[in-house]
């Protein structure tokens, strides 16, 4: 019997590795990461004798206390320090229910440590050269500011207001959706952590420029981009790559030829008008076109799926190498048609 068990096993095994992602073991690369906990560091501190308390916070950790001054509260660096300090203590203030919240939902943060951890393998075994952040920052934020941010050589820096869960209350106030509406807020969930980590370590690697070049080679780039995401994210779901719903994303392979029409009919594949491309590239609620249901950002599926015939008809072809590629040959050579 157990001859027979090891045998099915093995038989498994080696159909996985036939007919899965080819992941590749990285088990063995070593990532130095630890976290430190900004929000519950701050909201410790005594309301009585908040400016004793802040500055052994920033004797604690002088990069970050005075990041969150800076950029995270956007505070005039000139304005006198009782000043600041008065605003900070009343941002702890006005945001502890936000932080009890976070609290709940992120006592733990080591299993999003560990995801970070393997995306980071998996960055480091396709871009060896690739700093990886020494640490991770959790922190409380406005509501309507800033996300995730990857400081480079330093740290990634987790706004943990951010990722409480799409259904969190105070995310269907007017006062936040009007910076994030409801297809944004779709994605605030925990899971989407390690995500955003590896998309600003993609921009970091790879910075997105604004340019004059047709739809079709920004299509293509933004493929570039979900593919390589893919590959170091290889666990998680596609459609949390690209920023759909489960249904939103198998809609669009069911309707993948329908997809590539609309541009084809619509002759948009060559438009370098900004406002014809900000339609079909990026965030937004849905396509027109295609649909009440249909989701935005639908040229980078398009984009996505023009990716991966390439890489299938060139498997030896290293990620550095298909983000060096140019979009025309990657289009000519592909000639995509669902």
């Amino acid at each position: 019997m157990r001859l027979t068990i090891a045998v099915i096993l093995i038989s498994t095994l080696a159909f996985s590795c036939k007919n899965g992602k080819n992941i590749p073991d990285v088990s063995n690369i070593k990532i130095d990461i630890t976290t430190e906990r900004f929000d519950k560091d701050l909201f410790a501190i005594d309301s009585n004798n908040f400016a004793e308390g802040y500055q052994k916070l920033e004797t604690k950790d002088p990069f970050f206390s005075n990041f969150f001054i800076g950029r995270t509260l956007n505070l005039d660096p000139t304005w006198p320090r009782d000043t600041v300090l008065g605003y900070v203590a009343q941002f702890t203030s006005a945001y502890r229910p936000v932080y009890d919240s976070a609290a709940l939902v992120f006592n733990d943060f080591s299993t999003y440590e560990n995801d970070i951890k393997q995306a980071s393998q998996f960055l480091k075994y396709y871009f060896p050269a690739y700093p990886i952040p020494s640490k991770i920052i959790t922190y409380i934020g406005p509501l309507d500011g800033d996300g995730d941010l990857l400081a480079t050589g330093e740290a990634f820096l987790v706004g943990l207001q951010v990722h409480m869960g799409r259904n969190y209350s105070m995310y269907k106030t007017s006062f936040v959706s009007e910076t994030y509406p409801g297809y944004v807020t779709y994605g605030f969930e925990p899971s989407y952590i390690v995500v955003n980590y590896v998309k600003d370590a993609m921009n970091d690697l790879y910075p997105e420029k604004e340019d004059d070049r047709p739809m079709i080679d920004q299509m293509i780039d933004k493929g570039k981009r979900l593919y390589v995401l893919s590959k170091l994210l290889p666990y998680t779901e596609e459609y949390k790559l690209i920023g759909y719903t489960e249904k939103q994303l198998k809609d669009c392979y069911d309707h993948e030829a329908v997809v590539w029409s609309m541009f084809i009919q619509n002759g948009t594949l060559q438009a370098t008008d900004k406002d014809v491309i900000k339609t079909y590239l990026g965030p937004s609620p849905k396509t027109v076109e295609l649909g009440e249901d249909a989701p935005g950002n639908i040229g980078s599926f398009a984009g996505w799926q023009i990716i991966k015939k390439y890489m299938s008809n060139n498997p030896t072809k290293t990620l550095p190498q298909l983000m060096a590629t140019d979009a025309e040959v990657i289009f000519q050579e592909t000639k995509y048609k669902p």
